[in-house]
């Protein structure tokens, strides 16, 4: 099961960037309002998408529209206030976590891991110190998350997408793992950037260090309660707990051809629930000060640079290739920068987990948001960013 949340986030965020980036030859600019019918056909599903249904929210210059598509698979409905699973948008509000220790003095972004977590980094391979903030912005050059482990079988990744771990379980078997050669870095920490799950596994050990609390206590302190984001739920402890009602379905297939609903998942404690109406909140109050101090805002949207004052180069071909910029770092601390042609940036995450592709997208003036997720009927994920492709070019287009 973790295999495939860390393959399918990875997946998820290369293919959105180019399918958002794709779309800006199509996108003259701002428009005035929501083209509501052309958002209507962008989720309805057709056959080649690769997905069960589809529940989404757009904000634009002060109108608002939600929608949903039916359940292909059972032709029920689903409702707009469906609750999903995130997968990696749980990414920036782990960041945001780290920044709020920050600016109480309680963590440095600079100093290194091996400070704050002696002995979990082995220092025979990792001789050179990795920041925090290295962690969060993508360029620590660790290794990915079970780096080098074999695949699974479609049946086996639906039967472990039961199984829950901590953030000890996957540093445990990625660093030290049984049966295969340990990982080494993957280049000189602070010299590139790659997109990197791990390195967020070892953020989430580091705040329950820091603070003494589990995850699951400071991300309910510090975010959802503040911002009234009652429908968002992390992962139980130890369990595995079905999506809440009423929740939009996601498919996998088994090797006999049967479709498996996979609402019910254990994950990582990082593992979250939620609905468009929260995940909007969750960015509005992110991009409007609730949450964070200017100086620990302006990581958000600051890529890492080089000691020439340039945008650190990207490791490979996989993100951060479209547009201008071509090649070089797109993420920030717990974000994703993509560039419009008017201009401006829009800025967000995506996340996958066994099931489920979603993502959220705005503009820091917050005029533009878009918030959607879709189930996927099949274990087969090829067709899934279509959707995602017609929903940005409705609700980001002329």
């Amino acid at each position: 099961m973790l295999r495939r949340f860390s393959a399918l986030s990875l997946a998820a965020v290369a293919v959105t960037f180019g399918v958002v980036a794709s779309a800006q030859a199509a996108i003259a600019g701002p428009a005035t309002g929501l083209d509501r019918a052309a958002l209507r056909e962008a989720i309805t599903v057709r056959p080649a998408d690769g997905v069960a249904g589809v529940v989404a929210e757009v904000h634009k210059n002060g109108e608002t529209w939600r929608g949903t598509s039916g359940d292909i698979v059972t032709g029920k409905r689903i409702s707009r206030d469906a609750h999903f699973r995130i997968g990696s948008i749980s990414k920036p509000i782990q960041a945001v976590i780290l920044l709020q220790l920050s600016a109480e003095g309680r963590v440095d972004l600079d100093q290194s891991v091996q400070h704050y977590l002696p002995g979990l980094l082995p220092e025979e391979r990792f001789t050179e110190p990795i920041s925090v903030r290295q962690l969060l912005n993508h360029t620590s050059g660790l290794p990915q998350e079970l780096e080098g482990a074999p695949a699974t079988s479609p049946d086996e990744e639906i039967e472990r997408r039961l199984d829950y771990l901590t953030f000890d379980e996957v540093i445990q078997q990625t660093l030290r793992p049984e049966g295969r050669p340990a990982p080494g870095p993957r280049f000189r920490p602070g010299t590139k950037q790659e997109y990197n799950s791990f390195g967020y596994r070892v953020a989430g050990k580091l705040i329950e260090e820091i603070t003494g609390h589990s995850y699951q206590y400071e991300v309910t302190a510090r975010i959802l309660k503040p911002l009234k984001m009652h429908q968002t739920r992390a992962a139980v402890p130890g369990r595995s707990t079905p999506v809440p009602r009423p929740y939009l379905p996601g498919y996998l297939t088994m090797s006999n051809g049967e479709r498996v609903d996979v609402n019910v998942q254990g994950g990582l404690p990082a593992s979250m629930t939620s609905t468009t109406g929260d995940l909007d909140r969750f960015i509005s109050g992110l991009f409007d000060g609730r949450l964070l101090s200017p100086a620990q805002a302006a990581e958000l949207f600051a890529v890492p640079k080089g000691a020439d004052g340039k945008p650190l180069p990207y490791a490979d071909d996989s993100y951060c290739n479209a547009g201008p910029g071509k090649g070089t770092a797109c993420f920030s601390v717990g974000l994703m920068s993509v560039p419009l042609p008017d201009g401006s940036v829009i800025w967000g995450k995506t996340g996958s987990d066994p099931g489920y592709r979603s993502g959220i997208f705005a503009s820091r003036d917050l005029n533009r948001r878009m918030v959607y997720s879709m189930g996927t009927s099949s274990s087969l994920s090829t067709g899934a960013p279509a959707v995602a492709q017609r929903l940005a070019l409705a609700a980001l287009g002329s």
